[in-house]
């Protein structure tokens, strides 16, 4: 079963820097494709990024791209996503996110598709003062 528990969120100034961390346990994560989620008070869960763990392939949603960089650990099992110039409208609940099936072709159409994940973190806190 698979298990994801993130850390490292919270609350920063606006142009500030944080890093979350991912760690994955339970699954051969080599063909899997790992995202980060976030949910603003109100709004539906968007998709933030993702990596194919076989080969560190990575995709971008357009708002937080030059900003977030997503990158893995092979031997710490673990996702990291770095944010840098944060904004105010990047405060959320960011969650952490496993797809079973990477797929031959990364990204593809369900690649930003929160449904293409079977497994999800409890979530972890951020929040941007302006």
């Amino acid at each position: 079963q698979v298990q994801l528990v993130e850390s490292g969120g919270g609350l920063v100034q606006a142009g500030g820097s944080l890093r979350l961390s991912c760690a994955a346990s339970g699954g051969t994560f080599s063909r899997y494709a790992m995202g980060w989620f976030r949910q603003a008070p109100g709004k539906e869960r968007e998709f933030v990024a993702a990596i194919r763990w076989s080969d560190g392939r990575t995709v971008y949603a357009d708002s937080v791209k030059d900003r977030f960089t997503i990158s893995r650990d092979n031997v710490k099992n673990t996702v990291a996503l770095q944010m840098n110039s944060l904004k105010a409208e990047d405060t959320a609940v960011y969650y952490c996110a496993a797809d079973r099936v990477a797929g031959l072709a990364f990204p593809n159409i369900n690649t930003k598709n929160r449904s293409s994940y079977d497994s999800w973190g409890q979530g972890t806190q951020v929040t941007v003062s302006s």
